[in-house]
């Protein structure tokens, strides 16, 4: 880390990545590892609420018919596959994460490109391919915050973790990756992120981190 990827926790957002009930052990697009990292997301959750810092849940949600689906899994969808599928139970983020368990997705505003807000500092965004910035207000939404570092979370590394990344990156925002809290992650991409400046830090890490800025402010 230099002066230029230097996280700086007092400016900072965490991002969930498609932590949603499809997602888990025993759903239909069950993701190895996915379940295992609810518990230290909630915690980072926890600590972002507590410090009023801001956290962007990312989610995925397909139509029924399959039109807004990713060419790889349009088959499947257009065949009755219902991953993702709009207003459906396993297209909700996943419960341990939310702030309130009667909190459900509005599926019609974040498909047309809206933001749905959870609370002050708490919103969804809806992204239709693997990166959270392809046409989605990710980038909009955090310049209006002036955030500078971005804590990436969620499921599952090697796709949308990992493209969401590097378009943070291409961007110059600061990067942490929590490592014992996304799933998918392995060596040699944890290496290549150190490659483009990623900060590698374990929860634990990042909650220390958060309470240090809190008590420079």
């Amino acid at each position: 880390m230099d002066g230029y990827t230097r996280p700086d926790f007092s400016s900072v957002a965490l991002i969930t990545i498609d932590t949603q009930r499809d997602t888990l052990d025993g759903q239909l697009l069950e993701i190895s590892g996915t379940s295992a990292i609810l518990p230290n997301m909630a915690r980072l959750l926890k600590a972002f609420r507590a410090s009023g810092r801001s956290i962007i849940h990312v989610v995925r949600i397909y139509r029924s018919g399959g039109s807004n689906v990713d060419p790889c899994r349009r088959a499947a969808v257009e065949n009755g596959c219902t991953m993702f599928l709009a207003d459906s139970p396993g297209a909700e983020i996943a419960a341990a994460l939310l702030p309130d368990s009667e909190i459900h997705l509005d599926s019609r505003r974040l498909l047309s490109g809206g933001i749905q807000p959870l609370s002050e500092h708490e919103v969804v965004i809806y992204k239709p391919r693997w990166g959270a910035f392809y046409n989605t207000p990710l980038q909009t939404h955090l310049q209006e915050l002036g955030i500078s570092t971005l804590v990436f979370t969620g499921c599952n590394f090697p796709n949308c973790p990992r493209t969401s990344v590097y378009e943070a990156s291409e961007r110059d925002y600061r990067v942490v990756l929590v490592t014992d809290a996304i799933s998918g992650l392995y060596r040699r991409g944890a290496v290549e992120m150190q490659n483009i400046g990623v900060a590698l830090c374990t929860t634990d890490e990042v909650l220390g981190r958060i309470t240090a800025a809190i008590d420079e402010a």
